[in-house]
């Protein structure tokens, strides 16, 4: 520190004018500064020591501690050549999509069973759908509003590892991505074209118009979020404030105790997988056929199923080597750079498209 005319202690960083009357930099905004330095080093080393937190910060009616399991998670997996494979998990869900994958391919009536399944539960099972998701909202808002909602994951002292923008961008792009690219067009019109047997409208009529506006809403808008996030708070509380897995066996913890490390645990981490490859691989392939469309209609490339797979291959090498590199190296800047092109896009259909 340094001394004015007064003996007063004055920060080096502050400089002023010969008269003494220019501050090009004030005090304020050194302590302001200085005060996000140490936000930033206490974030990162927070992040660098985080562990495994036990219990909830708010007691619940019930006793809902865990009880002591002698199994570590990971305990038995097959850790080689860079790879840390669940072998029970791993296998018997691979297993089971090469068969379907193959019965997909080599056995015409394979279409037609599943075609029947999807008409069945289109019209018998929507209601279910509809039902299953206003009660997944009015639980998250009960979770949200309640004094559960201030539990904070991580435990009382953690600390976000991301800024919100980059995580409202991985968010949007890894939760909707392909999908939301090619669905927000798409699914109003399907629906307002073939309207669900729920609504009992005739299809291309107002009604219907009305109708396909109101299950896209349901798909996309608050109803799906409530989904996303329900599933995304058991994961989260049961691994970071109870230190299980991250897996979807750990939410089973609750009921199952110990036994999420056996074969009931293996048994969901299958489905789970099973679950989450067959949504994938829609959204990967109507996003594939898009692509195609557009690279055939702006450029003359083919349209046909050879080059849809050259694009899902190359779609999909990008998303391994995104995961592969971490989370703030790839799926952070990968989902922050699709923000933006989605941005530009979206002022670029402004400017230029009939709007």
């Amino acid at each position: 520190m340094d001394a004015d005319d007064t003996g007063a202690e004055v920060d080096p960083r502050i400089h002023r004018s010969p008269d003494d009357t220019d501050i090009n930099l004030t005090e304020a905004t050194l302590a302001l500064h200085d005060w996000e330095e140490e936000e930033e080093r206490r974030r990162s080393e927070a992040i660098a020591n985080r562990k495994s937190f036990e219990g909830l910060q708010i007691d619940p009616d019930i006793d809902f501690y865990p009880e002591v399991s002698d199994r570590e998670p990971g305990d038995r997996n097959i850790v080689r050549a860079g790879f840390d494979i669940h072998p029970q998990v791993t296998f018997w869900a691979s297993g089971f999509l090469v068969v379907f994958i193959c019965l997909s391919i080599f056995v015409d009536a394979t279409q037609d069973f599943f075609s029947e399944i999807l008409d069945f539960i289109n019209g018998s099972l929507g209601w279910f759908y509809i039902l299953d998701f206003n009660i997944f909202l009015l639980v998250a808002m009960y979770f949200a509003f309640s004094r559960y909602g201030k539990i904070k994951l991580g435990g009382p002292f953690a600390l976000p590892e991301f800024s919100t923008v980059s995580w409202y961008a991985m968010l949007l792009s890894a939760g909707l991505g392909i999908g939301l690219m090619f669905w927000g067009v798409a699914e109003p019109i399907f629906h307002y074209t073939s309207p669900a047997p729920l609504f009992d409208v005739e299809p291309g009529s107002i009604d219907a118009g009305k109708a396909a506006l109101a299950t896209t809403y349901l798909h996309w808008g608050v109803h799906g979020w409530a989904l996303y996030g329900l599933t995304a708070l058991a994961l989260g509380f049961f691994a970071y404030n109870r230190g299980l897995p991250l897996t979807f066996r750990s939410i089973f913890y609750p009921i199952l105790g110990p036994r999420i490390y056996g074969p009931w645990g293996h048994a969901i981490d299958i489905l789970t997988v099973i679950a989450t490859l067959f949504g994938l691989a829609t959204s990967l392939g109507f996003g594939a056929q898009q692509a195609a469309a557009g690279l055939n209609k702006l450029f003359g490339m083919p349209d046909n199923l050879g080059f849809q797979i050259l694009l899902i291959l190359a779609i999909t090498g990008l998303a391994t080597i995104s995961v592969v590199a971490g989370l703030d190296a790839g799926v952070k800047r990968l989902s922050e750079l699709n923000i933006w092109l989605a941005g530009a896009f979206l002022i670029f259909v402004l400017l230029v498209g009939p709007t």
